[in-house]
């Protein structure tokens, strides 16, 4: 099973891109040693350093004609991987 979900391309993640630093979605129960792992077999890059972060899902709700129908969404876990100075991941290079 991969740890890797997706990459996160929102603007604040791709000006992270300039520093070196890329932004990707991972499965909750992934450690770093784990993301590190399959970043570097899957993109062919030097890691250097990775931070984590784990959120909570948000509280949503809808008015419908029985009443309110309130639920969350699934809770998630972000990683902000740093690669080796001159390395790039090229997530459009499929496309």
């Amino acid at each position: 099973m991969s740890t890797l979900k997706k990459p996160i391309v929102t603007e604040k993640a791709t000006a992270l891109n300039e520093k070196g630093q890329y932004a990707f979605e991972v499965e909750r129960t992934a450690n770093k040693v784990q993301i590190k792992k399959e970043i570097e077999q899957l993109y062919g890059v030097t890691v250097t350093g990775i931070s984590t972060i784990r959120t909570n899902g948000k509280i949503k709700s809808k008015f419908q004609k029985g009443g309110a129908v309130t639920g969350r969404r699934s809770h998630g876990k972000k990683a902000i991987v740093t690669v080796k100075e001159g390395d790039i991941i090229d997530f459009y290079s499929g496309i």
